[in-house]
């Protein structure tokens, strides 16, 4: 045993170089951090925490067990108090929380990553919304092909959840990489996504609406605006886009809040879209109190009543899809419940091992483009 710990501490030594996480044998990470007056330090992510160990020249390192291939976030604890990698360039933001990512490929990794096959464009679009009476910004992918080919093109709304925003879905979700890799594959059809901001009370994500440089806000809006909204966003995408400007050419699935709007949209706009996805979806009486800016009330209204009409209208999908391990894992099984009482066809995946996050987000995705149009 002595032996065998002396030599993976002369395979780590030779190791060891500050750097982002390096890719070890059997999908294992090797993590250094330099830190010579701490006392401990841990590194932690979606892959549990581990205890560092101290090294010469205060250079601290870790070993996870073997990883399935996925997208890792990851934070040092230092001393107890977190911190990012200084030398991992591969950093993102959720809400207000920065951290660091590594890829492990060989699997839905791969998914993830930019490959070498045609890429789609990703635009920041500035429309109009009339019944906000305020400029507001999206993203919109157009898959690769679209500039020269002339035709038109299916049109998929994907929405996040509190605390996002119109860029939460492109870095968090790797939604871009996800559908290059996709459309290249065959796996799903080549369609236009548009990314949407869900809090109303800003144009645009926190620093880039000119509202100055306040703190990133961690809310959404559940107060009908987005929700009343929301055909400001299609009429310009029909008007503005080569869309397939029908029901038929339509799906609309957000995560979380996301969910929330969606039932509500299809709900209230029951002839508008054939496809919709709730993803770990917060349900229909879900509220933040005290909101203001309500615009149309009568959308919170008569739920049961406009889902009857919903699906006497047969949409093609109706996609519901959680962990097992969620919070909002109970109200959804009340929700299935009704859907059974009124015999409302949907499709149901629940995912075990899995609550409130982005890697579950992503596989849902994935598995929702591969089933429409």
């Amino acid at each position: 045993m002595k032996r065998l710990l002396a030599a993976a501490t002369l395979i780590l030594s030779s190791l060891v170089a500050l750097s982002q996480p390096k890719l070890l044998d059997e999908n294992r990470v090797l993590f250094t951090f330099r830190a010579p007056s701490a006392s401990n330090v841990s590194v932690f992510g979606n892959f549990g925490e581990l205890k560092m160990t101290r090294g010469e020249g205060g250079i601290w390192t870790a070993v996870t067990d073997a990883l399935p291939s996925e997208l890792y976030f990851y934070n040092f604890r230092v001393d107890g108090q977190r911190s990012i990698d200084p030398h991992n360039a591969y950093v993102y933001i959720d809400v207000a929380n920065v951290s660091n990512y590594f890829i492990v490929p060989g699997g839905v990794g791969d998914l993830y990553m930019a490959q070498d096959v045609p890429h789609g464009n990703v635009a920041k679009v500035w429309y109009h919304s009339g019944v906000l009476d305020c400029d507001r910004r999206m993203t919109v992918y157009t898959p690769a092909g679209y500039e020269d080919s002339g035709e038109k093109y299916p049109v998929l709304y994907l929405l996040h959840g509190m605390g996002g925003d119109e860029n939460a879905w492109p870095t968090l979700g790797r939604a871009v990489q996800i559908l290059d890799n996709m459309i290249a594959q065959g796996k799903c059809k080549p369609m236009i996504v548009v990314m949407t901001n869900g809090d109303t009370t800003h144009q645009a994500a926190w620093g880039e609406d000119g509202g100055g440089m306040y703190q990133p806000y961690g809310t959404g809006t559940t107060n009908t605006s987005f929700e009343a909204h929301f055909r400001n966003v299609v009429d310009y995408m029909d008007s503005h886009y080569r869309t397939i400007d029908k029901r038929s050419g339509r799906a609309l699935a957000g995560l979380s809040m996301g969910g929330f709007h969606t039932m509500w949209i299809a709900a209230n706009y029951p002839k508008l879209f054939d496809y919709y996805g709730l993803f770990s979806a917060a349900m229909k009486d879900w509220r933040i109190q005290g909101q203001e800016n309500i615009v149309a009330p009568k959308m919170y209204e008569d739920f049961e009543k406009k889902t009857v009409a919903l699906f006497k209208s047969h949409p093609k999908l109706y996609y519901i899809g959680i962990g097992d391990r969620d919070f909002l894992y109970k109200p959804n099984a009340a929700y299935r419940d009704y859907l059974d009482s009124i015999k409302a066809p949907y499709v149901y995946v629940e995912t075990p091992g899995y609550g409130h996050v982005w890697a579950l987000w992503r596989i849902y995705l994935t598995d929702f483009l591969g089933r429409i149009f």
